[in-house]
């Protein structure tokens, strides 16, 4: 079986949520749906309830469940109330992924059962691509400070052959690839992986978290870029359009380093140079 969890900020719920439940709704092997809204409750009451009375009116099914937040948890964090209810479910598979994700409930009911038919992969990510078909480079290697903050603050001339490297545009993604990042857009997460590994480290606000959780989760499992299905992203790409956004990315990526070692990190070393 298979719980999903979807972070909410300020959703765009007629063109993004209400689709993407709808077609949710058809996987086979799900149990439930995890809507947490983190959307700041403030005179939202009547809001948060019209919503509810909505997505009760439009699915009326107990396999979807809709939380607001008491306040802005963040992303790891809010997603880890429902990674904990899955690991006291003992649910097998947990799917963490964004509302600007378009994918067919056939694909994930495929990729369910492939994981299930590999117990020793610990996270599945497909293709994912823009809504004009081209390819987003989401398995990484693990980042250098300068892969984070040269590729943002540098021209893109001086950084090109090192992003090159980082986004593993060197390898042959036609193939599955055991990648120590995978983008938080998509973590099809084994739940016994994810539990071992601690669940997301709620230290973070949000952006480096999914990086955090691969590389811990690759320390016993296969974390694997699987191109056998695709996915739609919509990419919004926050912190390049917004100023709070980006010092929001900067302050969280500097507690990552600060973590695992801003030049010194032999586990970054050992995985990257596996690739």
């Amino acid at each position: 079986m298979l719980n999903i969890s979807i972070v909410l900020y300020h959703p765009k719920w007629e063109q993004e949520v209400i689709p993407l439940v709808r077609e949710l709704l058809r996987v086979k092997c799900l149990r439930k749906i995890y809507l947490l809204d983190n959307t700041a409750p403030e005179n939202r009451k009547a809001e948060i309830a019209s919503q509810k009375e909505t997505l009760a009116s439009q699915f009326g099914t107990d396999k979807l469940r809709y939380m607001a937040m008491p306040e802005n948890l963040g992303y790891g964090r809010a997603h880890n109330i429902a990674l904990r209810e899955s690991a006291y479910y003992k649910t097998d598979l947990h799917l963490v992924m964004n509302s600007d994700i378009r994918v067919k409930a056939e694909d994930i009911d495929a990729m369910h059962d492939w994981m299930l038919a590999n117990p020793q992969v610990g996270q599945l990510m497909p293709k994912v691509v823009n809504p004009d078909g081209s390819q987003q480079f989401l398995a990484k290697r693990l980042p250098a400070p300068i892969d984070v903050f040269g590729r943002r603050f540098l021209p893109a001339w001086m950084t090109a052959k090192r992003n090159r490297r980082y986004e593993l545009r060197d390898l042959d993604l036609t193939r599955p690839v055991n990648a120590p990042y995978l983008s938080g857009c998509f973590m099809l997460l084994r739940t016994k992986a994810a539990v071992e590994a601690g669940l997301f480290d709620e230290r973070y606000f949000m952006y480096p978290e999914d990086i955090d959780l691969t590389r811990t989760i690759h320390r016993n499992w296969l974390t694997l870029y699987y191109p056998e299905w695709t996915i739609v992203h919509d990419h919004a790409r926050g912190s390049y359009k917004d100023k709070r956004l980006l010092r929001i990315h900067i302050r969280n990526m500097c507690l990552y380093f600060n973590k695992w070692g801003w030049f010194f990190d032999p586990e970054r070393r050992l995985f990257n140079r596996s690739l």
